[in-house]
């Protein structure tokens, strides 16, 4: 693959996962059986200001990567455009699915969601253009202190799922079962989205990632 097409399908998969990813998040609010970790801070923010999820979730991405300056983390075209890309679909997505009700359409659709969600992380994270901010923060704060990634992933979920629950975020099945089920899903669509070898040999997604930091958030 030459170096112009390999660049076009990374931007492809950069903006095709970002759009997933929101839109995947997005199902998961409808579905109402308990969000992802960082959309119940999301939710329970947005119940707190009157702002949009969307808007609420470019809040909270620019704030994080503000975070950034002092652990000395660089951004890449994927941060920046995270925080801004996955918020604007969370809300394009909100207006345009409709309130579903019953279990019996509820829980395909969570189901779907979180689906969707791994496919989403295999597009964005195998484009290899730099980590999510929360992503980045989580990496940060393992690199300053010293901890492990899994310590460090581990705190900063519980926290900002304490805070989201305490402020009327929605917290469930679907909480649950995204926590348990996201890293393989991603892993799998890692390898089905890989780009492949660069012209110098040097592969697109970075080896070495630890699996606990594969989710772009």
């Amino acid at each position: 693959m030459s170096t112009r097409n390999r660049l076009g399908r990374r931007l492809v998969q950069l903006y095709a996962g970002l759009a997933l990813y929101g839109a995947s998040a997005a199902l998961l609010v409808r579905a109402g059986l308990g969000l992802e970790p960082w959309g119940v801070l999301h939710q329970g923010l947005a119940e707190l200001t009157g702002l949009t999820i969307g808007e609420v979730a470019i809040a909270v991405g620019a704030l994080v990567l503000l975070l950034w300056i002092p652990l000395r983390q660089r951004p890449g075209l994927g941060t920046v455009s995270n925080v801004f890309a996955v918020g604007l679909a969370m809300d394009a997505t909100l207006a345009l699915a409709p309130d579903v009700h019953g279990l019996a359409v509820r829980i395909p659709l969570m189901l779907a969601a979180i689906v969707l969600n791994g496919v989403a992380t295999g597009l964005y994270i195998a484009a290899a253009f730099g980590p999510g901010p929360r992503d980045g923060l989580m990496t940060g704060l393992h690199r300053r202190t010293g901890r492990s990634i899994r310590l460090m992933r581990t705190a900063i979920e519980v926290a900002v799922v304490a805070t989201g629950f305490a402020l009327g975020g929605t917290l469930g099945a679907g909480t649950v079962l995204y926590a348990l089920s996201i890293g393989p899903l991603a892993q799998v669509f890692l390898r089905v989205f890989a780009v492949g070898p660069a012209p110098d040999g040097e592969t697109a997604v970075a080896t070495g990632t630890p699996r606990e930091a594969i989710l772009p958030r």
